[in-house]
């Protein structure tokens, strides 16, 4: 499987120009790769620092049908962020959209970072999911920093964790040693686009990579825009787990452990406590 990390800018409400940036994107990269991931919240921008939300999304709204549509056309799988306008309430979301079933795993950000959580809602479930031989799991940006988040995902089975990002300076380091530190303790496969550029008075990081299951940096980008593609090799899960497998060593297990349930399309989810 070929991955392309979309390490792009955004702008806070600029729905139109977003989507339009992201369509251009898989234009270009769409033919040659298996899965296009985007940064978090790609398609809205963040809540705005007043906490203005009124640019958020509906799931089933034109714009996710757009590129469920240039999913099948280029039969490539996109993982993209955007603040979702629920009944509920406002979420930060992140779907995986197949050609064959349109939007077929959706998260939202369960863990939230402290300015966002007077404008957002939390999730309350962590989702994995089959696509084409490969286990695939998502989280958004701070969701990295809790080593409880992969590893549920890594006992569902996930083999390649994508994480949408928006990590700004000066946290820059934080999220590729976590991915590093992610990859390695689940002995997975991990690849997390960040945001880059300036927004709502922020400085975006970039530094997108992709980790292979024995913790290596496999490939990079810097802090600018940019595209960077990797073919996967998945007799890399096995290697690392030759010798010893974490998951199976391990003595202490995680609460709740067979709470997770899979569906006959072949998605987990694992509900949160409360």
């Amino acid at each position: 499987m070929e991955i392309t990390l979309a390490q792009l800018p955004s702008r806070e409400g600029c729905v139109a120009d977003n989507l339009a940036q992201a369509l251009a994107f898989i234009e270009r990269y769409g033919q040659r790769s298996g899965v296009i991931l985007f940064p978090e919240t790609h398609l809205t921008g963040f809540a705005a620092a007043q906490g203005d939300t009124d640019y958020a999304l509906q799931r089933d709204g034109d714009e996710l049908a757009q590129l469920v549509q240039v999913s099948r056309q280029y039969d490539v799988a996109l993982v993209t962020g955007f603040l979702e306008r629920t009944p509920e309430g406002v979420f930060n979301s992140t779907v995986l959209i197949t050609p064959e079933q349109g939007i077929y795993l959706h998260y939202r950000k369960t863990h939230l970072w402290p300015d966002e959580r007077t404008s957002v809602l939390p999730g309350d479930a962590l989702v994995c999911g089959d696509w084409r031989g490969t286990r695939i799991g998502l989280l958004i940006c701070y969701d990295l920093e809790f080593p409880e988040n992969a590893r549920a995902l890594a006992m569902m089975g996930c083999q390649l964790l994508l994480i949408t990002n928006g990590n700004m300076d000066p946290y820059g380091p934080v999220h590729r040693h976590a991915a590093i530190a992610r990859a390695q303790d689940n002995q997975i496969f991990v690849a997390m686009t960040n945001r880059c550029g300036e927004g709502d008075g922020l400085q975006f990081a970039g530094e997108s990579l992709i980790v292979d299951p024995l913790g290596r940096d496999v490939a990079g980008l810097g802090r600018d825009a940019g595209a960077l593609s990797v073919e996967l090799d998945f007799t890399l899960l096995e290697q690392a787990r030759h010798h010893y497998r974490y998951l199976d060593d391990r003595r202490w297990r995680l609460s709740g452990e067979a709470q997770w349930t899979e569906d006959k399309a072949g998605r987990c989810r694992w509900p949160l406590s409360k």
